[in-house]
Order: structure tokens, then C-alpha cells, then sequence
């Protein structure tokens, strides 16, 4: 982090808005990575490299995994400054953004819906190009793991059915004051635990490059799972089929305190596969209900959804639920995991969908027995503390209460200040 910042210093006084000459960046990159990689030096990062990187004519593009920490983005020095693929916002940051935007990066616009198409399709023409782009350099995996397997590569790097260049990391060291994801310490913790250790190593093996065969350049998806299998090899762990968007849902689980994350993940799958995802059918459900659902058998779970209950898929769905294995579901439960999985982002969002969902008409008002699944369902609750908030949130003479009475209630109890500490934080952040 250190380093990204004095050379993002230095860059501010070379005018990068103006395309700078193959010659003047030929001369400047090598002096770039040799005060980047003695910064590293300097931090007690000692970087060892195994193997030999190809050109970018034998290999236009660099496959590099597994990804598992920021300090991975010091490979930039010891391959030579490649073009990385990087969120736009990143090269809006006044010290990173200089050094980034000096890489010649492929801009990922996240707000855009097509851009994923648009980042494909300049890999492509930059790989396939006659012109001197730089290599590119690409963590197929798309986010962090802790390097105990590789998960789904996507399919980008692969498009242009040109050669690669596996590249694998490792951090043989006894103590990991490395390993970033989203359950463990942040990113300043994980430096300062670096930085006080004696020394750390970094390993980065060239791979031989790997030429696709005539099905792999027609099947990007086959060309990644090859080279993911053979860079597995190379670092002796095993391959996983979880890919970048289930590794997002278990992230999203873990931080709203979700249950069974793997089989929110299936679900979202099965979801996926049976076109609930794309028309929102739980969300309508709650939206026209006038009743609790309550528990359902496999027949009524799909005549509710519209679904055809002799369908594999379907079954499949409704077993991940059927866990005691009594050949019924609680449906409330089941929309509730979907839900909260899909539209919340606090804790507080969940008692909310609870109370949509728990609730068996639009009031947002609840009765004695629906608050208490409402509240079992999004905060573990127990019943008895339940019945209490409900006795003290209602008025007198009415039988149900207000969403926003038991705010106030939850507000009162320590246990639960939690809930609008984080709520707060997101409102300054959207301000």
C-alpha cells in the first residue's frame, strides 16, 4: 500500500492524460517495478520467482491464481506493468488511480449492464491486436479466497481462444498475516501484522504457456476449467465449483448472520435454473398474500411457485428445505432466506422482510404468534423475549403491532443497539 502511493506521487508529475510513446514507457516501466519491488523489499516482502515469463507474442494473456490478498497487486513489478482489469472507481483514486491508469487498465463500469460484454470485448481486441499492448493480466477467480482451492475461473481470459500463461502464487509462510476475505481482519489490520513480522515471502511460479486445443478456443468455459485443473496440479490443492457470485451470497449470508450458507447458495442456483430469480415469484407472492402460508408439502410447494413437481429440480429445491426430512417445509421460512438473501443489507432490512413476509395481510402489523416467527426468523429471538416486546409494544385494546412500535422497542434493549448503529452507518455512507 505504501509503495502504491509514492509511485502514485511520482506518476502525478508525468502527464498520463497524453498517450506516452512505446519508447518513453519502455524506458520508464522497468525503473517503475525496481522501486516498486524495493518498497516490497523494504516492508519485509521478500519475492521469490520461479520459472520464466513468457512474451507477449507466446502468451498474450497472464492467468494468475489463487487470489487471496491486495498485496497480490505487487506482481504488477515482477511481470512488467500488464494491463489489469480493474473497477473504474479504482482509477478515480488520487494515488492508486495514477499508477493504475499507467498499466493501460480494461475499465470494468459496474453501473453499466453491458459491461460485461464491453470488458470481453476488449480483452479480445487488445490479445488479438498487431499493435504493442502490453500483456494482460487477469485473476480469473474474481475475488479472494484463503488459497485452500481454486473456485470457478470465469470465462473472460478465455475468450480470445489465445495462448495463456498460468501463473501461480504462494505465501509459504508459517504465520498468514495475508489472507483477505470476508471473514477475518480488514485490509490496515492485514498490513500492520505484515509489516511487524522479521520477514515474509511471496512465491510466483511461471507455468509453462498453456496453447488451447480447437475445442477450447470454441468453449471458453472448457478452456477455464483445463487450466484451472492444471494450475490445481501445480499447487497440489484441489479445484471447488463455487464461483465468484456464490462466494458474494456466502459473504452476504455470514454478514447478515443468515444459517446454512451453502444452502443458500444451491438454492440460488436451483432458483436460477427453474427462472424464479428472473420473475421475482417469492417477491410476488408476498406482495398479493392475504394469508400465512405455513408448512407445505412437495405438491403445494410447486402448485404455490408454478412450478412442475415431477421436475428434478423442483425436488431438489424442496429437500435443501426439508431438513428434519418430514416431507414438509415451512414456506415462510423458505421466502424469508430468499428475501433477506436478495434485498437485504442490514440486519434491520430482515426484520422488515420478516414482517412482510410473516404477516398475512399488507399492514405491517402482526399479531402475537406472527411476530414471534417474524422475530425468530430474522434475529433468533426467543419466544419468551418476544412476547414481552410484543406486550410492550402494542396499545391498548388492539391485538397486533406496528413495524415501527417494535423499532422502538428493539431500540430500548442493548442487545439490539447493534441494529441502528449499522443502519446509521449506511445512511451516512448513501448521503
Amino acid at each position: 500500500m505504501t509503495s502504491v502511493c509514492y509511485l502514485g506521487s511520482i506518476l502525478e508529475y508525468f502527464p498520463l492524460h497524453v498517450p506516452l510513446s512505446v519508447e518513453t514507457r519502455s524506458k520508464l516501466v522497468p525503473w517503475i517495478c525496481f522501486v516498486g519491488r524495493l518498497t516490497y523489499q523494504a516492508g519485509g516482502m521478500k519475492i521469490v520467482v520461479r520459472g520464466k515469463q513468457a512474451s507477449r507474442s507466446e502468451a498474450p494473456i497472464l492467468v494468475l491464481a489463487p487470489h487471496s490478498t491486495f498485496i497480490d497487486g505487487g506482481i504488477v513489478y515482477v511481470t512488467g506493468f500488464p494491463s489489469i482489469i480493474v473497477r473504474r472507481e479504482s482509477g478515480l483514486n488520487p494515488f492508486i488511480g495514477k499508477l493504475i491508469n499507467y498499466t493501460q487498465p480494461v475499465y470494468v463500469w459496474r453501473e453499466d449492464p453491458n459491461s460485461r460484454q464491453n470488458t470481453i470485448k476488449e480483452i479480445i481486441e487488445r490479445t488479438t491486436s498487431k499493435e504493442d499492448w502490453p500483456q494482460v493480466m487477469i485473476f480469473p477467480e474474481g475475488t479472494c479466497t484463503n488459497r485452500s482451492c481454486l473456485i470457478t475461473f470465469k470465462s473472460g481470459a478465455f475468450y480470445p481462444g489465445v495462448p495463456v500463461q498460468p501463473v501461480c502464487i504462494r505465501y509459504p509462510n508459517k504465520l498468514d498475516t495475508v489472507t483477505w476475505t470476508w471473514e477475518g481482519p480488514g485490509a490496515l489490520k492485514l498490513l500492520w501484522l505484515t509489516l511487524t513480522q522479521l520477514n515474509s515471502s511471496c512465491e510466483i511460479e511461471f507455468l509453462p504457456v498453456y496453447n488451447p486445443s480447437e475445442a477450447e478456443k470454441l468453449d471458453p468455459k472448457l478452456y477455464a476449467n483445463n487450466v484451472r485443473r492444471l494450475m490445481a496440479e501445480a499447487l497440489k490443492i484441489p479445484v471447488s465449483d463455487y464461483t465468484y457470485d456464490d462466494c458474494r451470497i456466502i459473504r452476504k449470508a455470514h454478514q447478515l448472520h443468515l444459517p446454512h450458507a451453502s444452502s443458500i447458495v444451491k438454492t440460488h442456483k436451483l432458483r436460477y435454473k427453474l427462472g424464479l430469480v428472473a420473475s421475482k415469484t417469492e417477491e410476488e407472492l408476498v406482495q398479493k398474500k392475504t394469508n400465512n402460508f405455513g408448512e407445505v408439502n412437495l405438491q403445494e410447494f410447486a402448485q404455490i411457485l408454478r412450478l412442475d413437481e415431477r421436475d428434478p429440480t423442483t425436488q431438489q429445491l424442496f429437500r435443501i428445505h426439508d431438513r428434519l426430512g418430514q416431507g414438509k417445509i415451512d414456506l415462510e421460512e423458505y421466502i424469508f432466506t430468499v428475501l433477506a438473501t436478495a434485498n437485504a443489507s442490514s440486519e434491520l432490512d430482515k426484520v422488515e422482510i420478516a414482517f412482510d413476509v410473516c404477516g398475512s395481510k399488507m399492514t405491517m402489523c402482526l399479531t402475537q404468534s406472527e411476530l414471534r416467527k417474524a422475530l425468530r426468523l430474522s434475529l433468533r429471538m426467543p419466544a419468551e423475549e418476544s412476547n414481552r416486546i410484543f406486550q410492550q409494544a402494542r396499545k391498548q385494546n388492539v391485538h397486533t403491532v406496528s413495524f415501527e412500535d417494535v423499532l422502538i422497542q428493539l431500540s430500548t434493549r442493548t442487545e439490539y443497539s447493534h441494529l441502528f448503529i449499522s443502519n446509521n452507518e449506511s445512511s451516512k455512507k448513501a448521503i
